[in-house]
Formats: structure tokens, sequence, C-alpha cells
């Protein structure tokens, strides 16, 4: 067995972090920033992001809220002089009645509404920064199970150098079915939508001009999103039978009903990458914090992703916890106190909640089929593109402003 991946221990630390996906990872190298003794525990290293290799099927679209904090924590650079690929507009449209909204980053004095970057670039990225920030790493490491005492927890780790680790405060940032939550004894609501994301790259005939484009049809939402060589993201939700027939195509029918669907906005599809999928669905914990514990990321909220907000509001909760945590410093309280805890759940969890259920409205309006619903819908979506105020509203909560 390869032994942890570990620098030597404090007594006690001040923040264990569990889960080293990109908000995991994220959180983690903030709070060492901020000055917070941290560990991170990870059951499996990061596959290494190399140039030479194939683009990786996941991709994410940061927003401005995302840049900022990836900025902030000196990373951002390097991930953006490497494979991401900002888009300067974004148009949005429909299937049933053609009605369209479009943003445009320079009527907001703007240069991008956000980035397209690989969930393994981002990763890789915030993880080669974590030892320089002083960040213990704990890979190979799970948590079997933890201990609430009066000041700190103690984590039980399945690992050979599993002895003597505490912190004052455990994040959970494990993921969507969350261990950690579990073990906390904090449930969760929502649905599944019976649906998957097909996910794949694509050449078209046409450039992506750096823009998103979506369109909605009666199945679920098709994006095409910028890449930096040009080709095209997509993320194409589809019940879960009609996602399995997709996958089966070949790549020439595939290519062609991919046409077809996307109305032909970039020309004829010339070419598909692998393709993958994953199930969608809705889920939010019923609280974001227990005894010296707290959620983050889809630990906390797992949503649609049609509007391509799940990670940007992981990152917006790290932002939320590393600024409750420096108050609480600051104002010599612990930083594990159930007030400070509830202060940064109450915020998170009322914008999270708030989000999750405004994508799911939207993909539910947007299902309607029957003729007066699409008359109505199409009215409401050309008069939301004629009114200015409103689109800098929409387009300010996109970017986290």
């Amino acid at each position: 067995m390869n032994r942890p991946e570990s620098r030597r221990r404090a007594p006690m630390l001040d923040v264990a972090v569990v889960g080293g996906g990109m908000v995991g990872a994220a959180a983690a190298l903030a709070l060492a920033r901020a000055g917070f003794a941290t560990a991170l525990l990870e059951a499996r290293p990061p596959a290494i992001w190399r140039e030479q290799d194939e683009v990786d099927l996941r991709v994410v679209g940061l927003a401005a809220s995302s840049v900022a904090l990836l900025a902030e924590l000196e990373v951002w650079a390097s991930i953006r002089d490497r494979r991401a690929a900002p888009y300067r507009r974004m148009h949005v449209w429909e299937a049933a009645a053609g009605a369209s909204i479009d943003f445009d980053a320079a009527t907001e004095g703007r240069a991008w509404l956000g980035w397209i970057a690989e969930n393994n670039l981002v990763q890789w990225t915030l993880w080669q920064a974590l030892e320089a920030a002083g960040v213990e790493r704990l890979c190979p490491a799970q948590v079997s199970g933890y201990q609430v005492l009066e000041d700190r927890v103690v984590l039980e780790l399945d690992t050979e150098d599993a002895g003597g680790l505490s912190a004052r405060l455990l994040v959970a940032a494990d993921g969507a079915g969350s261990p950690l939550r579990r073990l906390a004894g904090l449930d969760t609501h929502g649905h599944d939508y019976g649906q998957r994301g097909v996910v794949a790259h694509v050449a078209t005939d046409r450039p992506h001009q750096h823009t998103a484009w979506q369109r909605f049809l009666p199945g679920g939402p098709l994006a095409l999103l910028p890449l930096s060589d040009g080709r095209s993201s997509i993320v194409w939700s589809l019940p879960e039978a009609e996602a399995q027939r997709v996958l089966s195509l070949d790549d020439a029918a595939f290519c062609d009903e991919l046409g077809v669907a996307s109305d032909f906005r970039l020309g004829r599809v010339l070419a598909t990458s692998r393709r993958a999928a994953f199930p969608l669905k809705l889920q939010l914990a019923d609280a974001y914090q227990a005894e010296r514990l707290v959620l983050l990321g889809d630990a906390a909220h797992a949503v649609h992703p049609l509007a391509g907000q799940g990670v940007n509001l992981g990152l917006r909760d790290v932002a939320e916890l590393r600024d409750t945590l420096v108050a609480a410093r600051e104002a010599g309280r612990d930083i594990a106190a159930p007030h400070v805890l509830r202060r940064y759940a109450r915020r998170r969890r009322s914008a999270d909640t708030l989000d999750a259920w405004s994508f799911d409205a939207l993909g539910r309006i947007y299902a309607w089929q029957a003729p007066p619903l699409v008359a109505a819908r199409a009215l409401g979506v050309r008069l939301a593109d004629r009114l200015a105020p409103l689109k800098r509203r929409l387009a300010a909560h996109a970017a986290g402003r």
C-alpha cells in the first residue's frame, strides 16, 4: 500500500477539508492563504493535467465571481494561459417558438461574460498550489468516522498513517453522495430528473464565435460551449432512454442528430470526440452545518447544469466560509462556534436554495409544450430580451455580483 502524501502533522489543525475536487481544493487553498492551519484529505489524487492530452470531457463555465476567487488564490493566470476559453456572448433560444435572448459582455463594458475550462485543469492547478500554501495533503485518505470533543473534531482514517488528526472545524466537500454528510446525520431533499447529460467535444462548419449557445428542446436543453482549440463542448440533457440511444450511435449519426438538435446554428457538426453521460438531479442538504462541521459544494447542493452554475455556487461557498472564519478569528471567537457556522450556513443555504429552485423552475417552464403556454413563454422571453435593466440584473446574478 502506498503511504499517504503528507507533511509533518501539527497537534491540532484549524480546518480539515475532506474532498479534493475543485471546490474542496479551493477551500483548502483559500483557508491556508488566510492563515489557517489546514489539511486536505482525498481518497485518490487528481489525474495529472498535461497539455498533450485530449481535452477533458467535463468542463466548467467559470463566472466572474469564480475567476475573482481563483485570481485571489494566485492560480487563475495559470488556468487562463493553458486551455481556458472566454465567452463574450450568450445566445439562448427555444425550439418550440424560436424566442431568444442574448447577453453580450460589450453592453456591460466588459471583455467577457465567463470562461470555459476543463475540470481536471482547474483541479490539478489548485492541487499543485496546495503544498506551497502550507496545506497538509493526505492522499490516499478516507474518513471512516469522527468524534466531536469540546474544542475539536478527531478524525478516524482508513489509512496506515491514521493517528491523531484533529481540527477545530471539519469541512465536508466530498461530493453529492457525501459520506461525511451522512455521518453527521444531515438529510437531503430534491428529485432525480430522469435525465442524463451527454457530453462530448465537437468540430463544426462555423466557428463558435466565443459564444455560449443554449437551445431548449422538448427533451431538455442543449448547450454548446466554446473551447480554446476552436471546437465546442456540448452538454445535451436527455431523458434516460434517449441518452442511452444517442450514446450508442456511431459518430456520423451522432453528428447528424446533434446538427438537427442545435438547429445547425454552427453549421454541420463535422466530428466528435468520445462521448459520456452523467445523471442529473436536484439535491439540497436540509442543513449546511452540524457540530463543528460544515458542507461545501456538491455535498451541500447539486443542481441542473442548464445554467452552468454548479461549481460557481460551490466556489461562492468557499469565499463565504473563508470570510466568515476570518471575521470570527479577528473577533477572537472560536471559528467553529455554532453561531459562527450558522452565519455561513444561513447565507449560503438561502442563496443556493433560491438558485437551485430557480434553475429547476426554468427547466420546467421550458418543458411546456401546450400551444398557449408556449406562446406565453415566448412572449415573456421576448420582453425580457428587450428590457435592458432586467437583462443586466440577470447577467449580474449569473456573474455572482
